[in-house]
C-alpha cells in the first residue's frame, strides 16, 4: 500500500468530499494516476495540494474506491479497522441481546466507516460480501479482527467482484444447514453457503414485523417475486387467512415450503406458483381474482424470457397491474432496493401508475432501511430501501 500517492479533486466536488462524501469516482477528479493499483492507498487533496482526507482504490459498480479517514495522521491499519468494527458491533447489541432476532447486518460498509463490504449475522455465523478486489485484499486482517469476538463461531464469504462464488467457508466452525435463525419471533431456514443469497434479505425485517402485526388478520395475501416465501409466512403468522406466493425461479417452490415447515405451518393449504409474475397478473384478471394485501418487492433489474423489467423506469406499469388485482380497501406494500432514485422519486411513481386508474389511495406508512443498515448522512444513495404502505380507498 502507498502512502504517498496523490489524487487531486476537481474544485467543483471539493466541498462534498470534505464534508465527508465518502466514494471515490474517476470522473470527479482532475487527473487518476497510473500507477494507482487495486487496495493502494492514496491522500485526496483540494486544487492546492492541501490534504482533504484518504482512501483505498477498489473499483466496483459503484465507483472506484472509498475513504475511510479525514485525520490527515490516521492510516489503513489493524488499529484502525478494529476501532471501527468494535463500534460497529457495539451499536448493534441492543439486537444480540434480542432473542426473537438472531440474524441482522453487524457491517454496512461506508455507513460504519469503511465502503467495499459488508458483514451479516446469522446466528453466531458471519456472511462477508466483498465488492471489489481491492477491499479483498484487506480479507485476512478483517477477518482475524471479527474472529476475536465471541460471538462469532465462524465466517462465510461472497466475493461479489467474481462470477463464481463456490468456495463460501473461510474462517472458524462450519455451520449446519439448513441454519435456522430468528427474525421477530418467526423461523427462517437459511444457507450461507448457496450462491449470492441466503434465503432471506435481512433489510426488510421491519416490514415483515408491520405485516405479520398489523395488516395480515383474515386476509388474502399475494406475494409477488416472492423468493423464499418469508413475506407469505410473516402474514401467516399475522392471521392471513391464504396466501398466494409467485415466483419465477424453479427452487422458490421447494424454499418456500420449507420455510413454512420449520415454523410448523402446513405449504399444502398455501399457493406457490413458479410463474413469471408478469404472466400470473394476466391470470388474476382473467379469473378475476383480488387480494387484500399485495406485496411488491420486484429486483432493480430482470428479464425473463419475455418480460425484461428495470425498476428505474418500469416501476408505475408494475404497480397498475397489482392495482388491477386489489380487493376494494385493500392494501399495497410497494418496495424498491434500487439506489438510483431516493423516497421523493419513488413516492411520484406511484401517484403515476395511480393517474389512470379511478382508484385512489393513502400512503399510511413509509420505510427505509432498519437501524443495523447504519447509513452515511453524507451518502444517501447508501440508502436504497424504499417501502410504501399503500391502502386504497376503493
Amino acid at each position: 500500500m502507498k502512502n504517498s500517492i496523490k489524487v487531486k479533486i476537481f474544485p467543483k466536488f471539493t466541498k462534498g468530499y470534505k464534508e465527508g462524501y465518502p466514494l471515490i469516482l474517476k470522473e470527479r477528479m482532475e487527473k487518476w494516476p497510473k500507477e494507482l493499483q487495486e487496495a493502494d492507498v492514496f491522500e485526496l487533496t483540494d486544487a492546492n495540494g492541501h490534504f482533504v482526507a484518504r482512501g483505498y482504490h477498489g473499483e466496483q459498480n459503484k465507483g472506484d474506491g472509498w475513504l475511510f479517514t479525514w485525520d490527515k495522521k490516521e492510516q489503513l491499519d489493524e488499529n484502525l479497522l478494529t476501532r471501527l468494527i468494535t463500534e460497529a458491533i457495539q451499536k448493534r447489541q441492543f439486537l444480540f441481546a434480542d432473542d426473537s432476532t438472531t440474524a441482522f447486518r453487524i457491517f454496512n460498509g461506508e455507513g460504519d466507516g469503511f465502503g467495499g463490504f459488508t458483514a451479516d449475522y446469522y446466528d453466531g455465523f458471519l456472511v462477508i460480501q466483498w465488492y471489489s478486489v481491492g477491499v479483498y485484499s484487506f480479507q485476512k486482517m478483517i477477518i482475524d479482527i471479527f474472529l476475536s469476538f465471541p460471538e462469532i463461531n465462524g465466517i462465510y464469504e461472497k466475493r461479489r467482484f467474481q462470477e463464481d462464488t463456490k468456495e463460501d467457508f473461510v474462517a472458524g466452525q462450519k455451520a449446519t444447514f439448513p441454519l435456522i435463525i430468528k427474525e421477530n419471533g418467526i423461523n427462517y431456514a437459511t444457507y450461507l453457503d448457496d450462491g449470492w443469497m441466503t434465503g432471506i434479505f435481512l433489510d426488510q425485517r421491519d416490514v415483515r414485523r408491520r405485516i405479520s402485526e398489523d395488516y395480515s388478520v383474515s386476509k388474502n395475501v399475494l406475494n409477488t417475486f416472492s423468493y423464499t416465501g418469508a413475506f407469505s409466512v410473516a402474514a401467516l403468522f399475522g392471521g392471513a387467512s391464504k396466501t398466494t406466493s409467485v415466483d419465477v425461479a424453479g427452487r422458490s417452490l421447494s424454499k418456500t415450503k420449507e420455510q413454512m415447515e420449520v415454523n410448523g405451518l402446513d405449504p399444502s393449504g398455501q399457493s406457490i406458483i413458479v410463474e413469471d409474475v408478469f404472466h400470473y397478473f394476466k391470470y388474476a384478471v382473467r379469473k378475476q381474482l383480488t387480494f387484500d394485501l399485495v406485496v411488491v418487492d420486484p429486483p432493480s433489474f430482470a428479464r425473463t424470457k419475455k418480460v425484461t423489467f428495470r425498476a428505474a423506469k418500469d416501476y408505475p406499469a408494475l404497480l397498475r397491474e397489482i392495482i388491477d388485482i386489489t380487493a376494494p380497501n385493500g392494501t399495497i406494500i410497494a418496495s424498491t432496493n434500487y439506489a438510483g432514485f431516493g423516497m421523493k422519486a419513488f413516492k411520484k411513481m406511484v401517484a403515476e401508475a395511480f393517474e389512470t386508474t379511478d382508484r385512489t389511495y393513502k400512503i399510511v406508512e413509509s420505510h427505509s432501511l432498519p437501524a443495523d443498515f447504519t447509513v452515511n448522512k453524507n451518502f444517501p444513495e447508501g440508502n436504497y430501501l424504499k417501502v410504501l404502505f399503500l391502502t386504497l380507498d376503493i
